[in-house]
Protein backbone atom coordinates (compact mmCIF):
# COMPACT_ATOMS: atom_id res chain seq x y z
CA UNK A 1 0.00 0.00 0.00
CA UNK A 2 1.76 3.11 -1.36
CA UNK A 3 -0.70 5.56 0.69
CA UNK A 4 0.95 4.38 4.18
CA UNK A 5 4.69 4.30 4.92
CA UNK A 6 6.41 3.59 8.14
CA UNK A 7 9.53 4.38 9.90
CA UNK A 8 10.87 2.44 12.54
CA UNK A 9 12.86 3.64 15.12
CA UNK A 10 15.16 1.54 17.64
CA UNK A 11 14.44 -1.26 14.90
CA UNK A 12 17.10 -3.88 16.16
CA UNK A 13 17.11 -6.84 13.96
CA UNK A 14 13.38 -6.09 12.49
CA UNK A 15 10.89 -8.22 14.21
CA UNK A 16 8.35 -5.12 14.45
CA UNK A 17 9.29 -4.35 10.84
CA UNK A 18 8.43 -7.97 9.57
CA UNK A 19 5.38 -8.18 11.41
CA UNK A 20 3.97 -4.90 10.11
CA UNK A 21 5.28 -5.77 6.48
CA UNK A 22 3.46 -9.38 6.27
CA UNK A 23 0.31 -7.47 7.41
CA UNK A 24 0.75 -4.72 3.93
CA UNK A 25 2.18 -1.91 5.93
CA UNK A 26 4.90 -0.43 3.88
CA UNK A 27 7.98 0.41 5.94
CA UNK A 28 10.28 2.22 4.24
CA UNK A 29 13.20 2.21 6.93
CA UNK A 30 14.71 1.43 10.13
CA UNK A 31 17.05 3.27 12.95
CA UNK A 32 19.22 2.02 15.19
CA UNK A 33 22.37 2.10 16.52
CA UNK A 34 23.70 -1.68 16.42
CA UNK A 35 25.24 -1.71 13.51
CA UNK A 36 25.12 -5.72 13.52
CA UNK A 37 21.67 -5.64 13.16
CA UNK A 38 22.20 -4.26 9.45
CA UNK A 39 22.35 -7.78 8.09
CA UNK A 40 19.44 -9.48 9.50
CA UNK A 41 16.96 -6.04 9.07
CA UNK A 42 18.06 -5.68 5.07
CA UNK A 43 18.01 -9.43 4.28
CA UNK A 44 14.83 -9.60 5.57
CA UNK A 45 12.89 -6.97 4.88
CA UNK A 46 14.53 -6.06 2.03
CA UNK A 47 11.50 -3.04 1.17
CA UNK A 48 13.58 -1.26 3.96
CA UNK A 49 16.56 0.43 4.65
CA UNK A 50 18.52 0.24 7.78
CA UNK A 51 20.22 3.12 9.11
CA UNK A 52 22.83 3.30 11.78
CA UNK A 53 21.75 6.60 14.18
CA UNK A 54 21.28 7.17 17.11
CA UNK A 55 17.64 8.93 17.96
CA UNK A 56 18.95 11.91 19.01
CA UNK A 57 20.72 12.80 15.75
CA UNK A 58 17.51 11.81 13.75
CA UNK A 59 16.11 14.72 12.45
CA UNK A 60 12.78 16.08 11.34
CA UNK A 61 13.77 17.05 7.72
CA UNK A 62 15.63 13.29 7.58
CA UNK A 63 11.90 11.65 8.60
CA UNK A 64 9.67 13.82 6.10
CA UNK A 65 12.11 12.76 3.28
CA UNK A 66 12.01 8.83 4.25
CA UNK A 67 7.88 9.60 3.92
CA UNK A 68 7.80 11.31 0.60
CA UNK A 69 4.15 11.81 -0.24
CA UNK A 70 2.73 8.88 1.63
CA UNK A 71 -0.58 9.29 2.70
CA UNK A 72 -0.68 7.97 5.99
CA UNK A 73 3.07 8.28 8.31
CA UNK A 74 3.73 5.76 10.50
CA UNK A 75 6.34 6.13 13.01
CA UNK A 76 7.06 3.34 15.96
CA UNK A 77 9.45 3.94 19.15
CA UNK A 78 10.40 0.76 20.76
CA UNK A 79 12.83 2.02 22.92
CA UNK A 80 15.11 -0.21 24.66
CA UNK A 81 13.16 -1.59 27.59
CA UNK A 82 15.99 -1.79 30.15
CA UNK A 83 15.90 1.31 32.41
CA UNK A 84 12.52 -0.05 32.99
CA UNK A 85 12.24 -3.75 32.93
CA UNK A 86 12.29 -5.71 36.08
CA UNK A 87 15.25 -7.95 34.97
CA UNK A 88 17.35 -4.87 35.52
CA UNK A 89 16.97 -3.83 39.31
CA UNK A 90 20.23 -2.56 39.46
CA UNK A 91 20.35 -0.63 36.20
CA UNK A 92 21.21 2.99 36.80
CA UNK A 93 17.74 4.94 35.25
CA UNK A 94 18.85 8.47 36.22
CA UNK A 95 22.22 7.96 34.64
CA UNK A 96 21.40 6.06 31.52
CA UNK A 97 21.36 7.64 28.16
CA UNK A 98 19.05 5.26 27.55
CA UNK A 99 16.47 6.78 30.12
CA UNK A 100 15.87 10.06 27.72
CA UNK A 101 15.06 7.90 24.88
CA UNK A 102 11.24 8.34 24.69
CA UNK A 103 11.82 12.08 25.32
CA UNK A 104 13.49 11.80 21.61
CA UNK A 105 10.42 10.05 19.91
CA UNK A 106 8.23 12.50 21.18
CA UNK A 107 10.57 15.25 19.85
CA UNK A 108 10.20 13.72 16.44
CA UNK A 109 6.34 12.94 17.22
CA UNK A 110 5.67 16.65 17.64
CA UNK A 111 7.95 18.05 14.67
CA UNK A 112 6.57 15.68 11.84
CA UNK A 113 3.13 15.06 13.50
CA UNK A 114 2.69 11.57 11.92
CA UNK A 115 -0.68 10.31 11.23
CA UNK A 116 0.07 7.21 13.43
CA UNK A 117 2.50 6.59 16.27
CA UNK A 118 3.03 2.82 17.75
CA UNK A 119 5.16 2.99 21.07
CA UNK A 120 6.28 -1.11 22.57
CA UNK A 121 8.00 -1.19 26.22
CA UNK A 122 7.86 -3.62 29.24
CA UNK A 123 4.79 -3.18 31.31
CA UNK A 124 6.93 -1.03 34.28
CA UNK A 125 7.52 1.57 32.08
CA UNK A 126 4.02 3.39 32.94
CA UNK A 127 5.79 3.33 36.53
CA UNK A 128 7.74 6.09 35.56
CA UNK A 129 6.91 10.13 34.82
CA UNK A 130 8.78 9.94 31.23
CA UNK A 131 5.85 7.54 30.28
CA UNK A 132 2.75 10.39 31.78
CA UNK A 133 5.06 12.68 29.59
CA UNK A 134 4.65 11.03 26.33
CA UNK A 135 1.19 10.46 26.49
CA UNK A 136 0.43 14.08 27.92
CA UNK A 137 2.45 14.80 24.81
CA UNK A 138 0.52 13.15 22.65
CA UNK A 139 -2.99 13.84 23.80
CA UNK A 140 -1.91 17.79 23.68
CA UNK A 141 -1.14 17.29 19.73
CA UNK A 142 -4.48 15.92 19.26
CA UNK A 143 -3.88 12.00 19.07
CA UNK A 144 -6.42 9.59 20.46
CA UNK A 145 -5.08 7.19 22.43
CA UNK A 146 -4.67 3.81 22.79
CA UNK A 147 -2.97 2.11 25.99
CA UNK A 148 -2.87 -1.32 26.98
CA UNK A 149 -0.88 -3.97 28.64
CA UNK A 150 -0.52 -6.98 25.85
CA UNK A 151 -0.49 -10.40 26.45
CA UNK A 152 0.88 -11.99 23.83
CA UNK A 153 -0.10 -15.56 24.73
CA UNK A 154 -3.74 -14.28 23.63
CA UNK A 155 -2.81 -13.76 20.04
CA UNK A 156 -0.86 -17.29 19.55
CA UNK A 157 2.69 -15.95 20.65
CA UNK A 158 4.53 -19.25 22.43
CA UNK A 159 6.03 -17.30 24.84
CA UNK A 160 4.95 -15.85 28.15
CA UNK A 161 5.56 -12.13 27.49
CA UNK A 162 3.15 -8.95 28.45
CA UNK A 163 3.78 -5.69 27.10
CA UNK A 164 2.78 -2.31 27.02
CA UNK A 165 1.74 -0.72 23.39
CA UNK A 166 0.58 2.47 22.72
CA UNK A 167 -1.32 3.23 19.26
CA UNK A 168 -1.90 7.15 18.63
CA UNK A 169 -3.55 8.29 15.83
CA UNK A 170 -4.76 11.98 14.09
CA UNK A 171 -7.27 10.00 12.14
CA UNK A 172 -9.79 8.82 14.65
CA UNK A 173 -9.97 6.38 17.61
CA UNK A 174 -7.88 3.39 17.06
CA UNK A 175 -7.30 0.22 19.36
CA UNK A 176 -5.91 -2.93 19.41
CA UNK A 177 -7.45 -5.79 17.96
CA UNK A 178 -9.01 -8.60 19.96
CA UNK A 179 -7.12 -10.96 21.40
CA UNK A 180 -7.26 -13.82 18.59
CA UNK A 181 -6.17 -17.28 20.33
CA UNK A 182 -8.47 -18.87 23.33
CA UNK A 183 -5.83 -21.42 24.05
CA UNK A 184 -1.93 -20.74 23.99
CA UNK A 185 1.03 -22.12 21.46
CA UNK A 186 3.36 -24.54 23.47
CA UNK A 187 6.54 -25.15 23.31
CA UNK A 188 6.18 -28.35 21.57
CA UNK A 189 4.06 -26.46 18.75
CA UNK A 190 6.62 -24.24 17.97
CA UNK A 191 10.31 -26.31 18.39
CA UNK A 192 9.14 -29.68 18.65
CA UNK A 193 9.93 -30.55 15.61
CA UNK A 194 13.83 -29.15 15.37
CA UNK A 195 16.78 -31.32 14.87
CA UNK A 196 18.12 -32.76 18.03
CA UNK A 197 21.53 -31.67 18.90
CA UNK A 198 24.62 -31.55 21.78
CA UNK A 199 25.33 -28.91 24.19
CA UNK A 200 27.56 -26.54 22.22
CA UNK A 201 26.60 -28.39 18.70
CA UNK A 202 24.79 -27.63 15.58
CA UNK A 203 22.31 -28.06 12.92
CA UNK A 204 24.28 -27.92 9.89
CA UNK A 205 21.62 -27.30 7.78
CA UNK A 206 21.57 -24.49 10.00
CA UNK A 207 24.33 -22.59 11.89
CA UNK A 208 21.64 -20.37 14.28
CA UNK A 209 19.67 -23.82 15.56
CA UNK A 210 23.07 -23.75 17.89
CA UNK A 211 23.32 -24.58 21.44
CA UNK A 212 25.46 -22.84 24.19
CA UNK A 213 28.16 -25.38 25.67
CA UNK A 214 27.85 -26.87 28.94
CA UNK A 215 30.33 -27.41 32.23
CA UNK A 216 30.53 -30.80 33.85
CA UNK A 217 29.17 -29.29 36.66
CA UNK A 218 25.86 -27.75 34.42
CA UNK A 219 25.41 -31.05 32.59
CA UNK A 220 25.07 -32.90 35.57
CA UNK A 221 22.57 -30.17 36.62
CA UNK A 222 20.46 -30.32 33.27
CA UNK A 223 20.37 -34.02 33.87
CA UNK A 224 18.78 -34.14 37.20
CA UNK A 225 16.11 -31.38 36.04
CA UNK A 226 13.04 -32.39 35.00
CA UNK A 227 10.74 -30.69 32.47
CA UNK A 228 8.78 -27.53 34.74
CA UNK A 229 11.13 -28.46 37.84
CA UNK A 230 13.76 -26.76 39.74
CA UNK A 231 16.93 -26.60 40.73
CA UNK A 232 15.35 -27.23 44.37
CA UNK A 233 14.72 -30.91 42.62
CA UNK A 234 18.91 -31.44 42.67
CA UNK A 235 21.03 -33.62 44.63
CA UNK A 236 22.16 -31.64 47.37
CA UNK A 237 26.01 -31.73 45.67
CA UNK A 238 24.86 -29.87 42.74
CA UNK A 239 23.00 -26.82 44.44
CA UNK A 240 24.78 -23.53 43.99
CA UNK A 241 26.58 -21.92 46.78
CA UNK A 242 24.31 -18.98 46.47
CA UNK A 243 21.17 -20.76 46.30
CA UNK A 244 21.75 -22.28 49.78
CA UNK A 245 22.02 -19.14 51.16
CA UNK A 246 18.57 -17.75 52.51
CA UNK A 247 18.57 -14.76 49.90
CA UNK A 248 19.05 -17.05 47.06
CA UNK A 249 16.62 -19.70 47.61
CA UNK A 250 13.52 -17.15 46.10
CA UNK A 251 14.98 -17.63 42.53
CA UNK A 252 13.49 -21.14 41.53
CA UNK A 253 13.01 -20.36 37.94
CA UNK A 254 17.09 -20.11 37.29
CA UNK A 255 18.50 -23.33 35.88
CA UNK A 256 15.17 -24.89 34.84
CA UNK A 257 13.79 -26.61 32.00
CA UNK A 258 10.88 -25.73 29.71
CA UNK A 259 7.61 -27.61 29.54
CA UNK A 260 5.90 -28.95 26.39
CA UNK A 261 2.86 -28.04 26.97
CA UNK A 262 2.71 -24.59 28.20
CA UNK A 263 4.63 -21.22 26.09
CA UNK A 264 7.88 -20.64 27.08
CA UNK A 265 8.99 -18.23 29.86
CA UNK A 266 9.63 -14.65 28.49
CA UNK A 267 12.66 -14.32 26.35
CA UNK A 268 15.89 -12.30 27.54
CA UNK A 269 18.95 -11.56 25.86
CA UNK A 270 20.78 -14.26 27.57
CA UNK A 271 18.23 -16.92 26.97
CA UNK A 272 21.14 -19.38 25.43
CA UNK A 273 22.32 -19.90 29.12
CA UNK A 274 20.99 -22.91 30.83
CA UNK A 275 21.49 -21.20 34.35
CA UNK A 276 19.89 -17.94 32.99
CA UNK A 277 16.54 -19.12 33.72
CA UNK A 278 13.90 -21.96 32.66
CA UNK A 279 15.84 -22.20 29.14
CA UNK A 280 16.94 -25.67 29.76
CA UNK A 281 15.40 -27.27 26.45
CA UNK A 282 12.40 -29.98 27.79
CA UNK A 283 14.06 -32.92 26.90
CA UNK A 284 17.38 -32.69 25.44
CA UNK A 285 20.43 -32.17 27.97
CA UNK A 286 21.22 -28.37 26.69
CA UNK A 287 20.19 -24.56 26.57
CA UNK A 288 17.48 -23.87 23.88
CA UNK A 289 19.14 -22.74 20.68
CA UNK A 290 19.66 -19.57 19.14
CA UNK A 291 16.82 -20.55 16.43
CA UNK A 292 14.71 -21.99 18.93
CA UNK A 293 14.83 -18.53 21.05
CA UNK A 294 14.24 -16.82 17.84
CA UNK A 295 10.96 -18.77 16.91
CA UNK A 296 10.16 -18.14 20.03
CA UNK A 297 10.44 -14.76 19.21
CA UNK A 298 7.89 -15.31 16.66
CA UNK A 299 10.42 -14.99 14.03
CA UNK A 300 9.80 -17.13 11.02
CA UNK A 301 12.30 -20.61 10.78
CA UNK A 302 14.25 -19.01 7.42
CA UNK A 303 14.62 -15.49 9.36
CA UNK A 304 18.20 -14.78 8.51
CA UNK A 305 20.71 -13.28 11.25
CA UNK A 306 23.72 -13.75 9.92
CA UNK A 307 25.98 -14.29 6.48
CA UNK A 308 27.27 -17.41 5.35
CA UNK A 309 30.09 -18.21 6.69
CA UNK A 310 30.20 -16.14 9.60
CA UNK A 311 30.80 -16.55 13.32
CA UNK A 312 27.52 -17.36 15.08
CA UNK A 313 28.09 -14.96 18.59
CA UNK A 314 25.98 -15.93 21.14
CA UNK A 315 26.21 -12.94 23.58
CA UNK A 316 25.42 -10.56 20.30
CA UNK A 317 23.02 -12.38 18.61
CA UNK A 318 21.03 -13.54 22.14
CA UNK A 319 21.12 -9.58 22.86
CA UNK A 320 19.20 -9.34 19.36
CA UNK A 321 16.90 -11.97 19.56
CA UNK A 322 16.15 -11.53 23.19
CA UNK A 323 15.32 -7.21 22.14
CA UNK A 324 13.79 -7.45 19.64
CA UNK A 325 9.87 -6.93 19.43
CA UNK A 326 8.03 -9.98 19.00
CA UNK A 327 7.07 -10.49 14.85
CA UNK A 328 3.33 -12.06 16.42
CA UNK A 329 3.15 -8.69 18.26
CA UNK A 330 4.11 -6.65 15.16
CA UNK A 331 1.49 -8.39 12.98
CA UNK A 332 -1.55 -7.50 15.63
CA UNK A 333 0.00 -3.85 15.38
CA UNK A 334 -0.17 -4.14 11.96
CA UNK A 335 -3.39 -5.57 11.66
CA UNK A 336 -5.02 -3.65 14.28
CA UNK A 337 -3.87 -0.68 12.20
CA UNK A 338 -4.71 -1.55 9.22
CA UNK A 339 -8.34 -2.11 10.68
CA UNK A 340 -8.52 1.10 11.78
CA UNK A 341 -7.13 2.77 8.39
CA UNK A 342 -10.06 0.68 6.52
CA UNK A 343 -12.43 2.70 5.87
CA UNK A 344 -10.63 5.74 5.10
CA UNK A 345 -7.29 4.46 3.39
CA UNK A 346 -7.99 1.00 2.11
CA UNK A 347 -10.75 2.10 -0.87
CA UNK A 348 -8.04 3.13 -2.63
CA UNK A 349 -5.57 0.69 -1.45
CA UNK A 350 -7.70 -2.72 -2.20
CA UNK A 351 -8.47 -4.84 1.06
CA UNK A 352 -6.09 -6.24 3.42
CA UNK A 353 -7.72 -8.75 4.89
CA UNK A 354 -7.69 -11.13 1.66
CA UNK A 355 -3.91 -11.21 1.88
CA UNK A 356 -3.11 -11.18 5.65
CA UNK A 357 -1.21 -13.67 7.35
CA UNK A 358 -1.45 -16.30 10.09
CA UNK A 359 -0.71 -14.19 13.35
CA UNK A 360 1.25 -17.85 13.59
CA UNK A 361 3.57 -19.26 11.55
Amino acid sequence: MSEVACVDLFCGAGGLTHGLLLEGIKVVAGFDVDAACRYPYETNNRAARFIEKDVKDVTPAQLRKLYGSAKIRVLAGCAPCQPFSAYSQRYDTLTSPRWPLLYQFARLVKSVRPEIVIMENVPLVEKHAVFDDFIATLRKLGYKVWQGVVDCTQYGLPQTRRRMVILASLIGPIELISPTHKKPQTVRGAIGNLSLIEAGGADQADTLHASSRLSILNLERIRASSAGGTWRDWPADLVAECHRRDTGRTYPGVYGRMTWGSPSPTITTQFFGFGNGRFGHPEQDRAISLREGAILQGFPRKYVFVADGEAVRFKALGRMIGNAVPVTLGKIIGRSIMQHLGTDVMTEGGAADDTRTPLVA
